[in-house]
């Protein structure tokens, strides 16, 4: 894997190294997504790998494939990198699922996370935002400003389509992971979350990835079970019909259904004020 000093010729990558050489030492929230595997990579390249620390929330909103993504690429870049576990459902404002449930999850979430960045003596904590995340129903934005968590890729004006082209030039492997958000904004906001609905659509997903779709999301509507595959796959998931409801109903499911509009991001928050985000 090569390093991004190589590439400091790119106004971007320069903007980024100036933004990061504002902390001796950083903390990253680190999803294993392109844009928080991205931004790990350049503190280690820019601050030096004992400047910095990974740290990856688990919890029943994390499907295990993402804990164990954002275990094995922390590896591949050579840095620090600590789990730590989150009751969210414990949590009776992320529980009730209100359109600002992200808010409160974020708010948690940073708080412990920058109280841990003090314990380690680490100059700051930093997210993956990008210039894409600046648009939407994004109640978590919010949580991070009133922290003070930092945003260097959105900083440095990192778009996704220019995060992607980099983290392939570099040989990051995670250049072309699809984007994911988690498990529980599969829900509709006003009902409950609970372990069982999360554990359910983590399956359901990853009965829908074995069959070979990556880009995806299976919203639980209480017994419905609605399918987004991106517009270009609705004919082959069409295709795939017996062995999809075959699967899905095995899991918990009474109906299976598939979006005929396809997935786009922020379906659920379509109904808040025709806004559209991250889930």
């Amino acid at each position: 894997m090569k390093s991004l000093t190589e590439l400091i010729q790119n106004d971007r990558v320069s903007a980024l190294k100036g933004v990061l050489g504002e902390y001796s030492s950083l903390l990253v929230a680190f999803s294993g997504g392109a844009d928080s595997s991205f931004l790990l990579k350049a503190a280690v390249d820019f601050l030096g790998r004992e400047s910095v620390l990974a740290v990856t929330a688990s919890g029943a909103i994390h499907p295990e494939e993402e804990i164990s993504n954002a275990r094995q690429t922390a590896r591949e870049i050579g840095v620090e990198w600590l789990l730590i576990e989150q009751d969210y459902i414990g949590r009776d404002l992320f529980r009730s699922n209100p359109t600002d449930r992200c808010y409160h999850c974020k708010r948690g979430l940073f708080r412990e996370l920058i109280e841990l960045a003090e314990k380690k003596g680490l100059d700051a904590v930093a997210d993956g935002s990008i210039m894409d995340d600046t648009a939407g129903h994004r109640p978590g934005r919010k949580a991070g400003e009133e922290l003070e968590v930092k945003r260097p890729l959105e900083e440095a004006g990192i778009t996704k389509k220019e995060l992607r082209q980099l983290s392939k030039k570099i040989g990051l492997s995670t250049w072309n992971r699809p984007s994911n958000a988690c498990l529980a904004t599969r829900v509709p906001f006003g009902e409950e979350i609970t372990e069982e609905k999360l554990t359910r659509i983590e399956n359901a997903e990853s009965a829908l990835r074995d069959l070979g779709f990556s880009a995806l999301r299976v919203r639980h509507h209480e017994e419905i079970a609605r399918i987004e595959v991106p517009p270009e796959e609705i004919s082959r998931a069409a295709g795939e019909r017996i062995s999809i409801v075959h699967g899905l109903k095995e899991i918990g499911f009474d109906y299976v259904t598939l979006d005929l509009e396809g997935y786009r991001s922020g379906s659920l928050t379509e109904t808040i004020k025709g806004e559209k985000g991250t889930t």
